[in-house]
């Protein structure tokens, strides 16, 4: 634990009706499991200025233990990343900010025969 400084996940970044997410490390959102390790609020910063810099939209996402990160975040090493979404519902708003169907899973293939080279989004995944 002692020597790892932090863990940054970048998983499921490709996303084919994707919102680019931006883990939320100070529990700015206030949804879910509240903030992430200290050190996880200057994570979420850091990636949020990237991609305001790059004009690329984003919102928070909650931390809640399904990815990689998890066994990081349990031990109290701050924590960050970005994902575009998985099994979850794109909404409406959503759908205005980054395009893509409203209605239907941010990645219709995920976890399934699909997922595959075919089911990326070039557009988020050069983010």
């Amino acid at each position: 634990r002692e020597q790892i400084a932090l863990y940054l996940n970048f998983d499921m970044i490709a996303s084919p009706n994707g919102v680019q997410f931006v883990f939320d490390g100070d529990n700015s959102d206030q949804v879910g499991e509240g903030p992430g390790p200290e050190g996880s609020a200057q994570l979420e910063r850091d990636i949020n200025e990237f991609l305001d810099g790059k004009g690329k939209p984003h919102e928070g996402t909650d931390f809640t233990g399904r990815s990689d990160y998890g066994p990081f975040i349990e031990v109290g090493i701050p924590s960050g990343g970005t994902d575009t979404g998985a099994e979850g519902i794109k909404t409406a708003a959503q759908a205005e900010v980054f395009g893509g169907e409203a209605g239907i899973a941010y990645d219709p293939c995920y976890h399934a025969a699909c997922d595959d080279l075919d089911n990326i989004d070039m557009g988020h995944f050069d983010t």
